[in-house]
């Protein structure tokens, strides 16, 4: 291993036993170097590398601290891999989304606030105002989705799951206007399957809101672009569900 590597274990291991917590600040820099071993530019390019993947933060002129440690800052380099997909990979990208966000709706159904419910309802009621006065607001009516989609996500009870979701879905905002702009009654379709979703949720159906989304997610995966010839190779969820 490089001297990085070293000081990139050895913080990590401080964090896991404990010698470090959140929040709190690295020790001085000479004696952060001595405890590890290594010289203080290699304690400089490690402390570099735990920013970059949201550990640690410098704050100019006070110090490095360990960071919250928030599981959706943990995951957002993973939304840098996705981002690095070559083409002919969305579809598998998205197929990924999928099968988390079907668990999403299956465990939310059972955990969502009435609160969190009457929010989705609200976001839902303002993209039916924008389809009838001013469909050409595909933006916003992204931005809506993407809200809709999050609620569901932090009221599974898992915050990995929803970390996971969130690193996904702003990655996957290009396809997901692509098929605004090129299909049209999309978004109005989006929209009815939002809908029954949080017809599902309300009615605390696991099932029924899993399979609700995964309607509404494989829609979208069979408009990307190459989907005609690509073909999923999976079965879809049974149609007809009640509501």
């Amino acid at each position: 291993m490089s001297r990085t590597d070293d000081v990139v274990n050895g913080i990590k291991r401080m964090i896991l036993t404990g010698e470090l917590h959140p929040g709190e600040r690295l020790p001085v820099e000479k004696d952060l170097a001595e405890a590890l071993g290594v010289s203080r530019g290699s304690l400089r390019e490690g402390v570099r590398a735990l920013s970059v993947l949201g550990i640690l933060h410098t704050r100019q002129g006070d110090g490095t601290y360990v960071t919250p440690l928030d599981v959706s800052l943990l995951l957002a380099p993973m939304g840098f891999v996705v981002d690095l997909q070559v083409e002919g990979q969305t579809r598998q990208v998205h197929a990924v989304r999928r099968l988390l966000e079907c668990e999403a709706a299956r465990l939310a159904a059972t955990g969502i606030t009435e609160q969190a419910l009457d929010e989705a309802e609200a976001l839902l009621d303002e993209a039916r105002r924008i389809l009838d006065s001013d469909p050409e607001q595909h933006e916003r009516m992204i931005e809506i989705d993407i809200a809709f989609h999050r609620i569901i996500a932090e009221h599974t009870g898992n915050p990995v799951l929803a970390g996971m979701i969130e690193a996904l879905a702003s990655r996957t905002v290009r396809e997901r206007l692509w098929r605004s702009l090129r299909e049209e009654g999309a978004d109005r379709r989006t929209h009815e399957e939002h809908t029954a979703i949080l017809r599902a949720l309300r009615s605390r159906d696991p099932d029924v809101a899993r399979v609700r989304m995964a309607n509404h997610l494989l829609g979208v995966e069979e408009s990307l672009p190459g989907a005609e010839s690509a073909g999923s190779g999976e079965a879809a969820p049974p149609a007809g569900a009640p509501d």
